[in-house]
């Protein structure tokens, strides 16, 4: 045999060997730890080898790469120079009509063994793959992973931006768009695709935009008694309440229901003798600034369902629930009770039921009175109930306006928000219409 034949059937084992280690690298990166784990316990000495690698993955990842597009680029030059020598020197072709083959002959190996099949393999028998190659991928690792994480950092320096200390592989941008492949390819819903782009962008959520802001928040003050939380958190349908005590930035504790509740059960007197800052439990603080996700796990840690969020003087800005974070997961919790309603209902003896929400301006030509928005400050109706109530309304407190008697309805929703406000005309002409005068005591 010649050198050019030997020299071709070295250039195919080069790109046999690039095909395999592509097939590592995409098993590697592809394999479930948690798999592996289950291996290791049953006493898999080829998982434990495994379990080590994937300690390190992108280190490893990076070196299997490496290798690859070494053998890959290798095999391209020798089959150039064969091609230049046996078609230009020897055979009287032009240099570029050899180049031309070359790279033809290149394009298709490299596409169908490595792209293709090398892939292909690595994603249908990763578990397989990986753990045959994890022994090898540490030892190439040892050898030369400081010679791949140089390379790395010289591609940074090189190009603009931080760039990526463990290479620019496997990076939250690959992830979103496997899911979005996935998700096209029928392999998963689209709610589905929609709940794990929100687990990515949760670790760019903050307190502040998951929070129950402060206008929304129902307090109780600390020296009320225990028959008056009680009835706040029946009336407003909160288990958990925060306690303050000058004022709503001096938040001194959390009162729970079920502690209410088994107090009074157990000792009915203290219904009236005993105040609200005997049970209520330390409160716990968190930054508006904090990362959701890192906000989770620290409420789980301390086993704690709720969270006041404090801005950066110090201040109260609002609360925060386990739930409200979920939520930014799995998208709004409601219970069963909860149905799509219209934003005007008539009703008997021309009162109204109208949504929450409605705009102020809207609501004052239906029942045609006397207010305006830009005068009142507010958009909605259920912020005009809340400014003339003079306190964030709860369902069944109510205001007279100008003949009308404007009763918050029904919390709608997990968080129990307002969802209708019932508008009823006032039948005594003599009844007093003082405006902003609250029929029921919140306290």
């Amino acid at each position: 045999m010649t050198i050019d034949v030997w020299l071709l059937v070295l250039a195919l084992v080069l790109v046999l060997l690039s095909g395999t280690l592509t097939m590592a690298e995409t098993a590697v990166g592809r394999v479930s730890r948690g798999q592996v784990d289950e291996l290791r316990r049953e006493g898999s000495r080829r998982a434990e080898n495994l379990i080590k690698v994937l300690d390190d993955r992108p280190r490893h990842v990076n070196v299997l790469l490496f290798l690859s597009t070494l053998s890959r680029v290798a095999a391209t030059v020798i089959v150039g120079y064969v091609f230049v020598d046996a078609l230009a020197l020897r055979g009287g072709q032009s240099v570029g009509l050899a180049l031309v083959a070359a790279i033809v002959v290149m394009v298709i190996a490299s596409y169908v063994i490595v792209g293709v099949a090398g892939n292909t393999l690595g994603r249908q028998h990763a578990m397989r793959v990986a753990l045959a190659s994890a022994r090898t991928t540490r030892f190439l690792t040892a050898v030369l992973g400081p010679l791949a994480t140089l390379l790395i950092l010289l591609g940074n320096a090189l190009t603009p931006g931080k760039g990526y200390r463990d290479g620019p592989f496997a990076s939250e941008a690959d992830l979103r768009e496997l899911v979005d492949l996935a998700e096209a390819e029928s392999l998963i819903e689209d709610d589905e695709r929609q709940m794990i782009h929100s687990v990515f962008e949760l670790g760019d959520t903050f307190a502040r935009e998951v929070m129950v802001p402060r206008t929304e928040m129902i307090f109780i003050e600390r020296g009320k008694t225990l028959r008056q939380a009680l009835s706040l958190g029946l009336r407003s349908g909160f288990s958990r309440i925060p306690v303050i005590g000058e004022n709503a930035d001096d938040i001194v504790g959390i009162i729970y229901l079920k502690d209410v509740v088994r107090r009074v059960f157990e000792h009915h007197d203290a219904e009236t003798s005993e105040r609200v800052e005997s049970l209520m439990r330390t409160p716990y603080f968190v930054p508006d600034s904090k990362p959701a996700d890192s906000l989770l796990r620290d409420m789980q840690s301390a086993r704690v369902h709720m969270a006041i969020v404090v801005d950066e003087y110090g201040g109260t800005a609002g609360l925060v629930t386990i739930e409200d974070i979920l939520e930014e997961i799995v998208g709004e919790i409601a219970d069963e009770y909860d149905t799509a309603a219209p934003e005007v209902s008539p009703l008997a003896n021309g009162a109204f039921r109208v949504m929450a929400r409605m705009h102020v301006d809207d609501f004052a030509e239906l029942i045609d009175i006397e207010v305006d928005s830009e005068e009142e400050g507010v958009d909605t109706v259920l912020g005009l109930v809340a400014k003339r109530l003079g306190r964030v309304p709860i369902p069944g407190a109510s205001v007279q306006i100008d003949g009308w008697r404007l009763t918050a309805e029904q919390g709608a929703g997990r968080r129990n928000r307002i969802g209708s406000v019932l508008a009823e005309p006032l039948v005594a002409p003599d009844e007093d219409e003082t405006t902003g005068s609250d029929d029921v005591d919140e306290s």
